[in-house]
Order: C-alpha cells, then structure tokens, then sequence
C-alpha cells in the first residue's frame, strides 16, 4: 500500500504550491479504515459500496453482505487558489465543491447539474454540462486520484506514472476497476453571474448548425439547449458577466425550464446558473406534482431538490407502485426510458427525428460536448477528439405499445445511437447482448486493465454491473 498524508510521497508535484502543501488530517486514516472493510469482506461475494443515494438509473439485485462504508470520505480536503486545484474524498458532491471553490472566485471545469452527484461518482462514471463544449467532461480536469482497486490496495493513478493505465480506463468503469478515494481537480475562474440569452428555432438543422459554430467560435461560455417539439427548439447561451440588471430566482416559486419560453435574456447568480436544474430535476419535478404552486409554497425551496425526487423513484420502483396503480385502472403498461447518449453534431437532427418520431418524451435536453484533450484517449467511452457531439437527455416513462417488448424504446434507441457512430452513457439500463457491449466499451482494454488491478475479480465487471444489473 503507498500512502502518507499526501498519498503518495514519490510524486511530481503540479505546481510550486501543490508541493508545499500537505492533504488535511484524518485522510490517511479514513483511506486504511476503508481498506480495512475491503480486506474483511467475504472472499466469494462481490465487494460493494454502501451508499444510503445514488444517481443511477438501474434497479440492482439486494445483497445481505454489507458494502464498504464510504460515508466518511466526504471531504474537502484543499483548494488551492493560485494552482486552480482541489483535492477531494470520492463521496464529495458537487454542491459541496462549488461551496468550497465559489469564495476563492473559482468552480470545478465541468459541474454536473444535480446537486448530489459526487465527484467521484462523476468521474469513474461519466458527467456534462454545459461548459462541456470547451471543457469535455469531469474525467478530463482530474490531475491525479487515489484508487482502493480490487486487489485490495491504493494507488495513485496519474497521466504520466506507471499506474497511466488505470487513470485512463477509471472512466466509465463504474467502480469495477476500483473505488476513487481522493481526486486532484482542475478548477476555472468564475464572475458574479451568468447573462442567459434563449435562442428560439423552428428547424432543427439550423439550430445545430448554429450550434456547431457557436461552439467552434467560443461565443459563449455555456451553451446548452431544449427541445419542447418539433418546430420549437431552443439554443441557451450562457455568458460569465460582472453585473446584472436583474436576476432571476427559480430554487422555489419559480421554475426554470419554463422560463426558457418566456424570456429572450435572463441573468442567475453563478451557484443558482450552476443548479438551475436541480430544483426541478430539469422538468421531471412534475411527475411528483411539484409544480403546482401551492405544492411549491408548502414544500419550500429546502425541499425542492433533485435528491428528493430520486428517494420517490427508487421506491417507486422497489415496489412498483406506479404498476400497479397502472394495473388497477385499466392503463396500458409503461417503459422507463432513461437516457443519456451522445450524437455527432452532424448527424444529431437524424437522431432527433428519430425521437420525435419513436419517443413521445418531451422536453429533450441538448448539451454540446467536445473531447477536451485531443491527445488523450479514454478507452472505455471513445469519442472521436477531433468532433462535436450533442448529448441528448430525455427522461421519462412511454406506453409500452401492444405486442412489443417491455424494453423495446430502449432498445430502439440503443440501436439508432450505434448507427449514428455516437455512444451512450451507462448510469441508466441497458440492453446489448455481451458481444455488442464489449465492441462498443473496448472490452480488449477494460480486461487487460481489469486483470492487472481486480486479479480475483473481487469486483462485479462492467457488463455484470451495467446490463445484468448484479
């Protein structure tokens, strides 16, 4: 095991300052306290986390072996002001992070819209918003990080060391290659707020033909979209601005995704632009009935909160209520259709037409997205660095039509997004048959990877998790 208080004492530091600097107290001891509940876990069952939330889409089968107890690496450990960095426990979330880095006039490079999300969670699975044009995704910005792998010991995986090749397969690897206990992030500067400027479009070809050259050309320092229909799509173009006439408020009464259609230009404080989805889970707060005023007013804006939601969903589909409250009154039987899939720009108003067509969801979130670095390959989740792609967000639940398969719109669009030469993400269900999945994950590198770091597969595998759902 390599670990003092700075995780590994043969490093290169970054910068000056990240020489000089020593991680808080306490780290060293969580990380042995964690390794310790690895080694004491049964050899013959799969080792698994504890957590009490997730962002995962996928219903996964009860165990009475107990997890690793990870609650405790929830901290912030260092932000660094002059080097632009952070080192964070695994367990930090989001809204932590920007709590932490905000003060000092900066922000994480990507920030994930829902607050919850935890940085580690978004980097060994994967993450976007809406920098992520210019900035790729969470992965992209970690310097360094240190891994509890299966075999029971912690490493510190960099670019540039002998452990290269666990850094660049750690994302999408959905903890099967090991567990991210501390992370080093980039951080960028920040203004006080964020000038919003909607962009209607009735034809889809011009808007992401505009899209692509809004983002060539560095218009804008946030770009994102929404699509509400077919011939009413909109561009947001988000700008980082010193003041503003006005500012909008929508962590309570108000609700941001409808604000979209009301108003050409709008201005956020930076921390309410950086959660303007949260409150509402973009727009999925409706199905709960949050957005009816009253409902709004007694909740209050504490309670408004992706988190929330997602404790309604997983008892939702725990029991099934939903099924059956469907079954009682006669309804036709519904599909969950959770996704989140990237497109070439060039071909994303094909894909488009095709959800408009085989989907009814709507609205569908747009995000641009381009590899931030174009030397740099990331084996488990390849995009060409050199192409724009649109990540495409549409969640919800469709009639399942009569003589079809339960999970037949998933399917569909697992199909048309291979087709297209775009890839999709894995925190919610998916469908391919093993072959197809490991054609499209590089399953060559994740096994060469995963003998070297997991030997005894005391880790589910990516297929087992991610499909098979174990």
């Amino acid at each position: 095991m390599v670990l003092d208080n700075r995780s590994a004492s043969s490093r290169e530091p970054d910068t000056p300052s990240a020489a000089t600097r020593p991680l808080a107290p306490g780290y060293a001891e969580r990380v042995e306290s964690v390794r310790a509940q690895f080694v004491a876990q049964p050899p013959d069952s799969p080792v698994r986390l504890a957590k009490s939330t997730s962002n995962l889409f996928r219903s996964r089968r009860r165990r009475d072996t107990p997890g690793l107890d990870v609650s405790g690496l929830t901290h912030v450990l260092d932000v660094d002001p002059v080097a632009r960095t952070a080192d964070v426990e695994g367990m930090v979330t989001y809204e932590q992070l920007v709590d932490a880095t905000l003060p000092h006039g900066l922000m994480p490079m990507v920030v994930p819209q829902l607050k919850t999300i935890t940085v580690g969670g978004a980097v060994t699975g994967l993450g976007i918003e809406s920098s992520s044009f210019r900035n790729g995704m969470p992965h992209e910005s970690v310097l360094e990080l240190d891994v509890l792998t299966g075999d029971g010991e912690v490493v510190l995986a960099r670019p540039d060391n002998e452990h290269a090749d666990l850094f660049f397969a750690f994302p999408n690897s959905y903890g099967t290659l090991g567990y991210a206990l501390r992370l080093r992030v980039e951080l960028e500067p920040v203004r006080p707020y964020v000038r919003l400027r909607h962009v209607r479009y009735s034809d889809p070809r011009a808007a992401f033909a505009e899209l692509a050259a809004i983002c060539a050309e560095g218009r804008a320092d946030f770009v994102d979209g929404t699509v509400f229909g077919e011939d009413e799509l909109y561009l947001t173009l988000g700008t980082f601005t010193d003041e503003a006439p006005r500012v909008s408020d929508y962590t309570w009464l108000d609700i941001y995704y409808r604000s979209i259609r009301e108003h050409d230009i709008d201005y956020l404080p930076v921390r309410d632009y950086l959660w303007r989805w949260d409150t509402d889970w973009f727009w999925c707060s409706r199905a709960f009935g949050a957005q009816y005023r009253p409902v709004r007013l007694l909740l209050g804006p504490q309670r408004l909160r992706s988190e929330r939601y997602w404790k309604l969903v997983s008892l939702d589909r725990r029991y099934r209520l939903s099924d059956r409250v469907h079954r009682l009154l006669g309804r036709p039987r519904r599909e969950a259709v959770i996704q989140d899939v990237e497109v070439p720009v060039d071909r994303a108003s094909e894909f488009l037409d095709f959800l408009l067509a085989e989907v009814p969801l709507r609205p569908v979130w747009l995000c641009p997205v381009r590899q931030r670095h174009p030397d740099r390959q990331w084996p488990l989740y390849e995009l060409d660095p050199h192409t724009l792609y649109v990540n495409f967000g549409f969640w919800g639940t469709v009639p399942i039509r009569p003589g079809t398969r339960p999970d037949a719109h998933n399917r569909l669009v697992e199909e048309k997004v291979t087709e297209l030469g775009g890839r999709k993400s894995l925190y919610s269900e998916a469908f391919y048959d093993e072959s197809t999945f490991w054609q499209l994950y590089n399953g060559a590198v994740y096994d060469r990877v995963k003998r070297r770091y997991d030997p005894d597969d005391r880790l589910l595998n990516l297929y087992d998790k991610c499909v098979r759902a174990e």
